[in-house]
């Protein structure tokens, strides 16, 4: 699925990360617990999070993630978004909740971790 599709899925913004909508995701893991994305064994290519704190955009990149979803309208500061722009990182804010954002993705076709 292209980035750009889930962005519509989840009735998404896009806060950073625009010239990389065409780049296609398989997988994502949903978590509010960064350890828990640590200790993940697969490939994950989206992160979907209601944690909105620098700590998420650094796990994100210790784990080649490209892709960051914010659920629940929750917006990160300014600093957060920098930091993913400067990692070359995808940022998209959902009015979704946790749960209806997976299971629309589920339903398209993406893989849960």
């Amino acid at each position: 699925m292209e980035i750009s599709a889930l962005r519509d899925l989840l009735e998404g913004e896009v806060l950073c990360g625009e010239d990389r909508l065409d780049d296609e995701i398989e997988t994502l893991f949903a978590s509010d617990m960064m350890s828990d994305v640590l200790a993940c064994p697969d490939e994950i290519h989206c992160l979907l999070t209601g944690l909105i704190n620098q700590q998420v955009i650094r796990t994100a990149d210790m784990m080649d993630i490209g892709l960051v979803v914010f659920v629940r309208s929750k917006r990160p500061s300014e600093e957060v978004v920098e930091m993913a722009r400067q990692r070359d990182m995808v940022i998209i804010l959902t009015p979704c909740r946790m749960f209806t954002a997976c299971g629309r993705l589920y339903e398209a076709g993406l893989g849960l971790r």
